[in-house]
């Protein structure tokens, strides 16, 4: 067993482990430590750089929640581009749950814009779940502001929204979008362009939003559509 796999048992806290379990219905609950996210980066910090951590994200796949989550804390601290591409690349087709995937945002790529936009795209472009909402949450974290372009609306309502986690990314990219373009974002619930369930979840985001002003929320109520049973 790895040393960083030992110290993640040593933070085993089931208690907590019961409470991800219930908001992580794909995972089995035996591969769930409940090692608490603040001490999981505090070891990932402890242990940045050394030959200890390569060796740990070099044995996929891993067993438990706990050490995806640690490898995606890892990769947080790497500090070259091109190193952390090559270690998401390597990483994303093992994620297999939405908050391993929500919980990695390394401050590299988003100093790194034009380089990181055709892997973004690649990775919207991916079959496997996690890895689209990954390229797709980046999309919306570092691309809705000063680099925003109008495609990348389009980008996003091309995601196929069949699979739940997809479909919440894509309302809560959508529901971003009018926080920060609104009137770029609104023909995509205007016109219709969106399922049924994306663009009602996305109108429901919205609302929740701080960002949006009380007269946006009274024209948004106004699109809601009747959805499919």
């Amino acid at each position: 067993m790895h040393e960083l796999t030992e110290r993640l048992l040593a933070l085993r806290d089931d208690k907590n482990a019961d409470f991800q379990h219930r908001i992580l219905p794909t995972l089995n609950r035996e591969s769930i430590l409940g090692a608490r996210t603040p001490d999981i980066r505090k070891l990932a910090r402890e242990y940045r750089g050394t030959p200890d951590a390569a060796a740990f994200m070099a044995q996929l796949p891993h067993r438990y929640f706990d050490e995806n989550n640690l490898h995606g804390a890892l990769i947080e601290t790497l500090r070259d581009f091109d190193a952390c591409v090559a270690a998401l690349d390597a990483f994303l087709p093992h994620v297999d749950n939405w908050a391993t995937c929500d919980l990695m945002s390394p401050k590299i790529l988003g100093r790194h814009k034009e380089k990181l936009l055709p892997n973004i795209r690649r990775w919207m472009d991916s079959p496997h779940v996690y890895t689209c909402r990954f390229g797709l949450e980046a999309l919306m974290r570092w691309y809705l502001d000063e680099d925003f372009d109008p495609q990348y609306l389009q980008w996003a309502a091309e995601v196929p929204d069949a699979e739940y986690y997809l479909h919440m990314m894509v309302a809560w990219f959508f529901a971003t979008a009018l926080a920060k373009q609104y009137d770029a974002a609104l023909p995509y619930l205007t016109e219709r362009k969106l399922s049924a369930k994306t663009h009602n979840k996305a109108v429901q985001k919205a609302l929740e939003s701080y960002r949006i002003t009380p007269e946006q929320k009274e024209f948004l109520r106004t699109l809601k559509v009747k959805e499919d049973k």
